[in-house]
């Protein structure tokens, strides 16, 4: 294993009671207290939601903020019990952190790093990285997409319809072959080891994805093993089109 890429602040237990509007989630903590926390996730969490699943939550010192907890990680059994990330704010800070690292041998040379970088015909979207090199090599485009849910041992991207997401893969598509462009699936669990588009809960998605593919699209799906300690880089999913 590579060392933690990421370390959480001091993280307190307890058991999810409820999570609505999407940005809230009412928590029991060991001490008895329900609290209510941000929940930094828009999705619809496709199982990794249950009611009752023990949680982990920091707390902010910060008392600007309306809420000074936050929901961190959440516990699944699918295959094993299994702690699985569910702030959506991180994937992007710990890829930053690995592509500093050059953790990704799949990319080769760059030796500079620019993040939200606008890109696309009508330059109103932003690329998640921006990765160049001195000599004439192309620039890579780098878009990280957070996947949390799972078949079994199997992670799977979108688990809902996404329009966005469907509009990044039309965006890196178009810019092949003059460049690379590569997608990289942030599996923010450590219990899978295969990697597939969520056909069921959203077809368009996968088709593009496939279509892509045959482009030239270049596929990163990278397993993190997840926990309260910290989160760690342990290799890539096995990519199954």
């Amino acid at each position: 294993m590579t060392d933690w890429l990421y370390r959480y602040p001091p993280l307190y237990s307890g058991i999810l009671l409820k999570r609505y509007k999407r940005f809230f989630a009412d928590i029991q903590l060991d001490s008895g207290e329900i609290v209510t926390a941000h929940c930094p996730n828009t999705g619809p969490m496709t199982g990794v939601s249950t009611l009752g699943s023990a949680v982990q939550v920091s707390k902010s010192d910060n008392l600007q903020r309306k809420l000074a907890y936050t929901l961190e990680l959440i516990q699944v059994h699918d295959n094993e019990p299994t702690w699985v990330g569910i702030n959506t704010v991180l994937p992007n800070k710990i890829v930053k952190l690995a592509l500093a690292k050059y953790l990704f041998p799949e990319l080769g040379d760059y030796s500079q790093i620019k993040s939200e970088v606008v890109y696309g015909q009508d330059k109103k979207s932003r690329v998640d990285f921006y990765l160049t090199d001195s000599t004439e090599q192309p620039p890579i485009y780098l878009e990280v997409k957070n996947t949390t849910w799972a078949q079994g041992t199997l992670a799977v991207f979108p688990d809902t319809e996404t329009t966005r997401g469907q509009k990044h893969l039309r965006e890196l598509t178009a810019l092949l072959p003059q460049t690379r462009a590569v997608m990289l699936y942030f599996i923010n669990r450590g219990d899978c080891t295969e990697f597939a588009p969520g056909d069921i809960t959203d077809p368009v998605y996968g088709k593009l994805l496939r279509s892509a593919i045959a482009l030239g699209l270049e596929v990163l799906p990278c397993r993190f093993h997840v926990s309260p300690e910290g989160i760690r880089y342990i290799g890539l999913a096995k990519l199954k089109i």
